[in-house]
């Protein structure tokens, strides 16, 4: 019998109810072609989190297993890491977020006892792939400061804030009747509390005598057996900590005040007291006191001096120094510089057992934001090489994109580039930590992930199989000027701290170009070369981008003039725009950053090609940049901010385009506009008439807004002028008198557009062959619209001022004005499509995404490919608004007919430095697709913006499906990737849900409530990928990927890394001959009889409460769900049960075959004695 699925059936309802709601042109759409078949259903969705990379934010202590070769961390907001081999991580959460006090390992028996600020105990199994709590153990009236747990014991001792102890069984978890009390430990002539525990651990040589350190200073060796105190040490300093010698004589304290006291433990009252750091007086006084040192460890070796390490102790006349680490070897005192302060260290030793020697071979530190391992057996000390990805956060993170199934050959090209960047210096010995196993996993798909740094730094990491390794290091900042201090603040009033930070990035994968976005308005172009360069002069483009309607820029009355803009030949020729100095006026037509001047030398990897700068504009720093996308195929760069919008190309090294939104498309225009004449042509200059005569005046650069100056105009433009200075403020005006400001403007507009038709009518548009509205054909690249153009100075003849004058682009309403204000470009999407509607052709498109909603597309004219594409000018020409949507528009894509994802056109990447052939050979831009059959639309436009989701059909441009994704929240981050066999938009909202919406119908198949934004950086950080990854920030200095996708899910055990691989226990040392005979050896302890129920009794009930863990038999059953879960359980049952139906049925045959022998030999013996007298026996 069939299963009944009730997910797909809510799938069909909800595949119904969406395609119900699309618009009555969408269904007759659908009747002329066939529906897109769709394979994703509920059953390819599930989401869940697959590892977690990155150093453990605000770290708090750490543990080591000496044996396993595994390390632990915990930290202030309760996470543990675990980390072995490179490779080998894992990830675990408390679940009330304590700050996790103190770790503790049960040595190779594959878990983990961790205390908390909360005062819980809790004890995890390491033994599975995902960790669990086993047990837990709450204490109600005591806070728990210090815990130890004996090598090869059951028992954890747990000291407490009042100074008591008590001990739990790590086995069952509970407390044993067994307590020191604090008053039995001190002297009875004490009259003070000696305060917390700050320290317990048993004597080396005799597990029946406990050292217990109290924080006023009193140190206390406890006999277990009899019950009381043997000796006690009193100094006049705190306690931090205590360390034993092996041998079991002596222990060490460190103290508040600086000092070391050496104590033996049979007399209480000499202590050696030395000040490792402390000056000492000629005279014989007490040194002076320094800093705390806050833990001191004792390691000895066969061969040599005994190690002392310690952190802090410094003099109090060090100030500003950074947190050290002493190192005590003999006569010789290292002390080691940390670049952040120490939070724990740990001294790595051959041996787990305390009464042999220990060995020290390396010292573990732990600091706020590294993790540092230095080798003892070296001379200077040097650290070794950090195989895991700690260094995510080396400079913030500011922007984070994914990359998943990457060409098979990126990898190791980045990889090959990067591995010459790494650091010299390190210690020759493997890295230490090397527990654990990979995993199996069966993803094979290269995956790269890109971080952005506020450093300007890039790096490139290799995310493949839930791993993560650094690959390549780009440092932008190279490429510029370092400010002098005295600079800096003249210089650099947009961002004082990091100029140089990432704002976005764009890159593709196929061709490896890579396109920058500073926050200083700075654009850098990279190609990816295997050979070394040095670029003499780097190549250098200025745009002056300005919001067109800004009351910063109120406009001369006596006419409002620019010098002309000559076309440059090159870039090298570019001279430095006049800079306003500050004390003069107001800073303008000036970069925020001085491109470096002196040559740079490039080595391999990503290499500049060229870079752009925004200029400040009367005073007013550059906006920034809000979207940017690269293509390869193309030769262009596009960048948009609430400016404007400006195209690049990078091949030719020119400006194409820079224009306003609302020069693209006005909001009071139809979708589709109409031809109109342009209201005036911008004369070139006669220096750049002679350059290149060819050109006559009908092949210039025109724009919408530009146009000749007539003297016949200067009262409408002053008209003109005045209104738009008044609209410019009309949001502070009522609806009424705006709208009769308006008609005053559209009066005043509709003149002007007569008279400049009148102008115009000698001198045609160049029209695009795609569009019936020029907006742009550039020759020699240079195109300006309305307020904003680029500045190239030659070094020919100087600009001319009479044909200089321009006017402000024309608007049809104040609403626009207030939209335009506002309205931002937030998204590009290069593509070969439909430029028009009811267009049969396809071609090289830009399509536009604003922050309002709006959808604008834009058609490209590309020369051929080859020498021609160096020297013939790349037209460009609006086809006007296509769709609105509610919110701003964050992703957009195209499919083909049959549903599938048509990527970005790309070329294939080659080496710009190698061989001409090579270079000519891959340098080919692919084919255009074929041509549609008429009549019939044969692509998908996948529009999704912060509240809904749009699917038009193209070139019709008919909305097929329509989607309202949320109405109380917005959308974050949405991508178009393909998962599960099929496509689908995959949607972040504010609100935590991550969903899906399968293409192109607009059906969710899946909703997940996963995680509220409760920090900016995780909308900043979050993005999704192929094959349902996706990954965010979060924290200052950890990544977390996540899947959605149910495949990966299901494999998600297998991919993960082992923690626990069975091992040896090394044997323990040998008390030799004399010492077993004279009993000089270590005194073992039965502990069972001395804590358990039958000879301490029962504990109080209301001291602590146990909680079962989930990690336990009952609560794995009980969390293991789902289908495959079942079927897995029942096979293992049907498993169990089939062998022990086997062995019962195999010892049954025995018997009975047991049972017939004996039947046998009886019977013989019988016929044997049968005829026999008794006497014949």
């Amino acid at each position: 019998m069939k299963k009944f699925n009730i997910r797909k059936v809510l799938d069909g309802l909800t595949a119904a109810s969406s395609s119900s709601s699309s618009s009555p042109s969408a269904t007759q759409t659908g009747a002329q072609n066939d529906p897109v078949p769709e394979v994703l259903q509920s059953d390819h969705f599930q989401l869940c989190k697959t590892v977690r990379h990155g150093f453990p934010y605000q770290p708090s202590s750490m543990a080591f297993d000496p044996v396993q070769k595994v390390l632990a961390v915990g930290t202030q907001s309760g996470a543990l890491r675990l980390f072995g081999r490179a490779g080998v991580e894992c990830y675990c959460q408390h679940e009330s977020g304590a700050a996790v006090i103190q770790l503790q390992f049960l040595i190779n028996e594959g878990a983990l006892v961790s205390a908390l600020a909360d005062d819980s105990i809790h004890l995890w199994n390491l033994r599975q792939k995902i960790p669990a709590v086993l047990h837990s153990l709450k204490f109600n009236r005591e806070r728990i400061t210090y815990c130890h747990l004996p090598f090869q014991s059951k028992w954890l001792y747990i000291g407490t804030e009042r100074g008591n102890i008590h001990i739990v069984n790590v086995e069952s978890f509970t407390l044993s009747g067994y307590v020191i009390m604090w008053n039995k430990a001190i002297e009875l002539s004490t009259k003070t509390h000696p305060g917390p525990v700050v320290h317990i651990s048993d004597n080396p040589m005799d597990e029946g005598k406990l050292l217990i350190g109290f924080e006023c200073g009193v140190v206390v060796l406890w006999d277990l057996k009899c019950k009381k105190a043997d000796c006690r040490y009193t100094y006049d300093e705190a306690i931090h900590s205590v360390a034993w010698h092996h041998e079991g004589k002596q222990f060490v304290c460190s103290h508040s005040d600086g000092t070391l006291t050496t104590w033996n433990i049979r007399a209480q009252t000499k202590p050696q007291i030395i000040t490792p750091h402390g000056k000492q007086p000629k005279d014989g006084k007490k040194p002076e006191p320094c800093k705390p040192i806050l833990k001191v460890e004792y390691k000895t070796t066969r061969a040599g001096d005994p190690f002392m390490v310690l952190s802090g102790g410094l003099s109090y006349d060090t100030v500003g120094r950074r947190a050290c680490l002493t190192v005590m070897h003999g006569k010789s005192t290292a002390v080691l510089e940390m670049d952040f302060p120490i939070v724990d260290f740990l001294t790595l030793c051959e041996t787990p057992y305390p009464n042999d020697f220990q060995e020290p071979y390396a010292v573990l530190v732990l600091l706020e934001k590294d993790l540092v391992l230095i080798d003892l057996g070296q001379i200077g000390y040097p650290i070794f090489e950090n195989p895991y990805p700690l260094t995510i956060h080396e400079s913030p993170v500011t922007c984070c994109e994914y990359f998943v199934d990457c060409p098979a050959e990126l990898i190791p090209a980045l990889y090959s580039v990067g591995s010459r960047q790494k650091r010299q210096g390190f210690s020759k010995k493997e890295w230490p930590i090397s527990g654990g196993n990979w995993g199996q996993g069966t993803q094979s798909y290269p995956e790269v992930i890109i971080t952005g740094h506020a450093d300007g730094s890039i790096k490139f990491w290799d995310a493949s199989a839930l791993m993560l390794q650094v690959l390549y290091k780009l440092k932008t900042a190279k490429v510029f000027e370092r400010a002098r201090r005295s600079e800096e603040k003249a210089g650099s009033e947009i961002v004082d701290e990091d100029p140089f930070a990432i704002q976005t990035l764009s890159w593709c994968p196929e061709s490896r170009m890579l396109c920058v976005a500073g926050v200083s308005a700075h654009i850098i172009v990279y190609r990816f070369s295997k050979q070394e360069v040095t670029t003499d002069t780097v190549q250098l483009l200025e745009v002056r981008m300005q919001s067109e309607f800004s009351e910063g820029d109120s406009p001369d009355p006596a006419g409002d003039q620019t010098p002309t803009l000559p076309t440059p030949s090159s870039p090298q020729e570019v001279e430095p725009p006049p800079q306003t100095p500050n004390s003069d006026g107001p800073r303008d037509n000036i970069p925020c950053l001085q491109v470096r001047s002196s040559p740079l030398k490039q080595s391999p990897g990503f290499q500049v090609e060229l870079v752009v700068q925004l200029l400040w504009v009367s005073g007013e720093p550059p906006q920034p940049i809000t979207s940017l996308a690269v293509n390869s195929s193309y030769g262009l760069v596009v960048l948009g901010n609430s400016s404007g919008l400006a195209v690049v190309d990078f091949l030719q090294k020119t400006l194409l385009l820079n224009m306003g939104t609302s020069e693209l498309c006005s909001p009071a225009d139809p979708p589709l506009r109409q031809p109109r004449s342009p209201r005036k042509t911008r004369q070139i200059s006669t220096a750049s008439d002679s350059m290149d005569g060819s050109n006559t005046s009908e092949d210039r650069c025109k724009s919408p807004t530009s146009g000749s100056t007539s003297p016949c105009n200067s009262d409408d433009e002053r008209k003109h002028r005045f209104i738009e200075k008044v609209k410019s403020k009309s949001r502070r005006f009522s609806k009424t008198v705006a709208n009769d400001f308006a008609r005053m403007s559209r009066k005043i507009s509709s003149s002007g557009e007569q008279k400049s038709d009148l102008a115009e009518r000698r001198v045609p548009p160049r029209h695009s062959p795609t569009c019936k509205q020029p907006l742009s054909c550039v020759n020699e690249g240079v195109a300006a619209a309305g307020t904003n153009w680029a500045f190239f100075r030659t070094k020919s003849a100087p600009p001319s001022k009479a044909n200089a004058s321009f006017t402000r682009s024309r608007s049809s309403s104040v609403s626009s004005i207030d939209r335009e204000s506002r309205e931002v470009i937030s998204s590009f999407c290069f593509c070969e499509s439909f430029p028009k509607k009811g267009e049969g052709s396809l071609g090289p498109c830009l399509l536009l995404g604003t922050s309002q909603g709006s959808v604008i597309m834009v058609a490209l004219s590309l020369p051929p490919t080859g020498e021609s594409r160096l020297q013939q000018p790349v037209g460009i020409a609006s086809c006007g608004s296509l769709v609105t949507l509610k919110g701003g528009i964050l992703t957009m894509a195209l499919l083909d007919s049959s549903g599938s994802l048509l990527p970005p056109p790309s070329e294939q990447w080659y080496d710009p430095n190698g061989s001409e052939e090579e270079r000519e050979k891959r340098r080919r831009r692919p084919a255009s697709p074929t041509s549609p059959v008429e009549g019939q639309d044969s692509q998908f436009l996948v529009l999704c913006s912060e509240k809904q989701a749009k699917v038009l059909a193209l070139p019709s441009q008919t909305r097929v499906h329509k989607h309202s994704i949320t109405e109380s929240s917005f959308v974050l981050r949405a991508d178009v990737v393909t998962v599960g066999g099929g496509n689908c938009i995959a949607c972040f909202c504010a609100n935590g849900h991550i969903m899906t919406l399968s293409l192109p119908s607009l059906r969710p198949p899946a909703d997940v409530n996963y995680l509220p934004l409760t920090d900016m950086r995780i909308a900043r950080t979050f993005c999704f990928s192929h094959l349902g990854q996706a990954l965010y920030l979060t924290s200052p200095t950890e990544i977390q990927r996540i899947t959605y996708s149910q495949d990966t899910c299901e494999h998600r055990q297998e991919m993960l890394s082992e923690l626990f691989t069975p091992v040896e226990t090394p044997e323990a040392p040998n008390r030799g001959f004399f010492k077993g005979l004279f009993g000089g050896g270590a005194q073992s302890l039965d502990r069972e009889d001395l804590f358990g129920e039958t000879g301490a009794g029962k504990a109080s009930r209301s001291l602590a409460q146990h909680i079962p863990g989930p990690g336990g038999m009952e609560g794995m059953k009980g969390a293991a769900s789902g289908v495959v879960g079942d079927l897995a359980r029942a096979r293992i049952a049907l498993d169990e049960r089939g062998q022990k139906l086997g062995e019962l049925e195999d010892r049954t045959a025995a018997m009975m075959a047991s049972a017939d022998s004996f039947s046998k030999h009886a019977h013989d013996m019988m016929l044997k004695y049968k005829d026999k007298k008794w006497y014949q026996l």
